[in-house]
């Protein structure tokens, strides 16, 4: 199950970014947040640092004369190389830090700029994730079929309706999950009388929600049980159209050996199979697409 669940009207490459972070989202959860840019960057603190040691360097050989020499020469010729390797090793290690640094602060932007475009699965209680998993799982379902991917159902819609389905589930999740914690940290500190009274039938309201993004489940459900029986009938007609395709070497071979009596009658029944795997398999898209009808915006009003 994906860790974070984006709002599909989130540009592509950003949804991505926001998929990868939550690794970040549970650190800003605990109070974390980046330090600020610095003003100058690794490369150019490199450059600045070694201008620096260069005219240093120079300073010395300037004050200190050619006399005195041999010796403060030795340490030029082999201190300078022995910075410069300590320095570089030590830029490398900071530039890794830095890239990494830049990542997490472009995901922190990103998490910040989309705050309520995306659901942390992390926030979901145990019900919902639940929940969560078998609506993914029945959208998986249908999106790997080759009935999709070969374009025998509406690849179209389903490419814009399922994602927009998981995330409204996402989304209805996350507010039921945050209410239903706020009403159980109430609950549990004890009520009265009137408070019970009126507790009781906001439980039943966060049970009725509960009950409401079941039902969208469950419709996701039947869809991809649809699908799958449409992919079953699928991928045995294709399996009969290649036997047929070879009947005439069955019929060639039965004839030379003299088997007829026995073979005929089963390429016969293969034909049939054919013809009836043929229309089982247009019902079953046929089924899909009126399973699939439930999902669209406005339905569900309607058939109450």
């Amino acid at each position: 199950m994906a860790d974070v669940v984006v709002d599909p009207g989130v540009p592509p490459d950003d949804a991505q970014l926001l998929k990868q972070g939550r690794r970040v989202l549970l650190k800003m959860r605990q109070g974390w947040t980046p330090e600020s840019r610095p003003a100058v960057s690794s490369g150019n603190r490199r450059v600045l640092s070694g201008f620096a040691m260069m005219a240093l360097f120079g300073l010395m050989l300037g004050f200190g004369g050619l006399g005195r020499g041999f010796g403060l020469l030795m340490l030029v010729l082999l201190g300078v190389p022995l910075m410069i390797v300590l320095f570089l090793r030590h830029d490398l290690s900071a530039d890794d830090d830095d890239d990494e640094d830049e990542y997490e602060r472009d995901i922190y932007e990103q998490l910040r700029w989309y705050e309520g475009s995306y659901v942390l699965v992390d926030d979901l209680d145990e019900s919902s994730r639940r929940l969560l998993s078998r609506a993914q799982r029945a959208i998986g379902v249908v999106l790997s079929a080759r009935v999709h991917t070969e374009g025998l159902l509406d690849d179209a819609r389903n490419a814009v309706m399922l994602p927009a389905q998981e995330w409204e589930i996402a989304r209805l999740l996350a507010k039921l999950s945050a209410l239903r914690a706020k009403h159980r940290e109430t609950v549990s500190k004890g009520l009265t009388p009137e408070v019970a009274a009126v507790a009781e039938p906001l439980a039943r309201a966060l049970d009725s929600s509960e009950d409401a993004v079941l039902a969208r489940v469950e419709a996701l459900e039947r869809y991809a049980a649809n699908v799958t029986e449409a992919e079953r009938a699928y991928i045995a007609h294709h399996q009969i159209e290649e036997l047929r395709g070879r009947l005439h070497q069955y019929e060639e071979l039965v004839a030379e050996t003299g088997a007829d009596g026995f073979a005929v009658p089963e390429l016969e029944r293969l034909a049939r199979d054919a013809d009836r795997l043929e229309q089982a398999l247009r019902r079953s898209v046929s089924s899909a697409h009126e399973a699939f009808r439930y999902l669209e915006p406005g339905t569900q009003e309607e058939d109450t």
